[in-house]
C-alpha cells in the first residue's frame, strides 16, 4: 500500500494499492488538472531528486522550500520559539531524513498550522515525524484527503498558539483560509504570514486577493473587505506570502488596507 501524491498540487492520499482516480483539489476551480492529465508519485520518488532548502529569513525565522520546484512550489516557515522548538506555518511536500534532523536540531516542532487546503500536502507525515498537532480551520475539513487523529480542527475567528502567534481566519480564497500573525517578528514590529489568502505582487507596496489564482477568478468586494477587517486590528510591518519574492518588507499593514480599498474600487467599477 502506498500514499500517493498528486504531482500538480502535492496533495497526499490514504494508503491504496493504486493511485486515486482523480484529485478533488485539482478538479476544483481554484486549481486545475493539466492538459496532460492527472499524474501521481510517491514520497520516496520525490526524495530521489529533490531536497528541502532551509534559509534564514530574519532572526528567529527560517524558510523551507522544495528544490527544484514541486507542485505549487509554496514555501513553509519555521518560527522559532523563545523556550525552544518551532511552529511551522504552511507545509511543503518533501520530508526526508536531512530535513527532519535539521529541524530536530532546532528543538523540533511544537505545532503546525496551515493556511488552506492547497498546502495540506504531506501534513500527516510531518505530524507523525514530530509528534505534534496540525491546526486546520474546521470550515475546510471537507477538503482533507488523508484524515488522521493528528489533525486538530479549530473554529471561530482566531486561534492563539501562544508566544504571540495568532492564526486569523480571513475566508476568501477558501472558507477557512487563514493567516498567521507573529507579534515578535520584524524586531517587534510584527509579521503577517499570508499564504495566498493575501498575495504579494511585483509592486512591493501592494498586495492582492483572488478566489482562484491559476484561473484568475476574482473575489467579490465583501470578501475582500472581510479579509482586510480581519487583519486590521493587528500590528505588522512585514508580510510574507506563500511564494519566494512575494513579500512586503515595510508598512505591510498599510499595504493590505490600501490594496483592499483599491481592489474594491476596481471590482465595483
Amino acid at each position: 500500500m502506498t500514499h500517493y501524491l498528486c504531482r500538480t498540487c502535492g496533495t497526499q492520499y490514504p494508503d491504496s494499492p493504486a493511485p486515486p482516480a482523480a484529485c478533488p483539489i485539482c478538479e476544483d476551480e481554484r486549481q486545475y488538472v493539466p492538459e496532460s492529465g492527472q499524474s501521481w508519485l510517491t514520497l520516496e520518488e520525490l526524495r530521489r531528486d529533490h531536497r528541502v532548502g532551509i534559509t534564514q529569513v530574519e532572526p528567529g525565522l527560517q524558510q523551507l522550500l522544495v528544490e527544484p520546484d514541486f507542485a505549487i512550489a509554496e514555501r513553509a516557515f519555521l518560527i522559532r520559539l523563545p523556550q525552544g522548538g518551532a511552529v511551522m506555518w504552511d507545509c511543503v511536500a518533501l520530508l526526508d531524513d536531512a530535513t527532519a534532523a535539521a529541524i530536530r536540531a532546532l528543538g523540533g516542532l511544537r505545532a503546525i498550522a496551515i493556511s488552506h487546503p492547497h498546502y495540506y500536502t504531506t501534513m500527516v507525515d510531518w505530524a507523525h515525524a514530530f509528534g505534534c498537532p496540525v491546526h486546520l480551520h474546521a470550515d475546510d475539513r471537507d477538503w482533507v484527503q488523508r484524515p488522521d487523529p493528528a489533525l486538530s480542527f479549530w473554529t471561530g475567528e482566531t486561534l492563539d498558539l501562544g508566544d504571540g502567534l495568532t492564526v486569523i481566519r480571513c475566508g476568501g480564497h477558501f472558507a477557512g483560509a487563514s493567516v498567521l500573525h507573529w507579534a515578535a517578528g520584524a524586531e517587534g514590529r510584527g509579521v503577517l504570514f499570508s499564504g495566498d489568502t493575501i498575495q504579494g505582487v511585483p509592486d512591493r507596496g501592494w498586495v492582492s486577493f483572488m478566489y482562484s489564482y491559476p484561473n484568475l477568478i476574482p473575489l467579490p468586494a465583501p470578501a475582500v473587505r472581510r479579509i482586510a477587517d480581519a487583519v486590521a486590528p493587528y500590528r505588522f510591518d512585514r508580510l510574507y506570502g506563500a511564494f519566494v519574492g512575494r513579500q512586503v518588507r515595510a508598512d505591510a499593514r498599510g499595504a493590505v488596507l490600501r490594496s483592499a480599498d483599491r481592489y474594491i474600487r476596481a471590482i465595483q467599477g
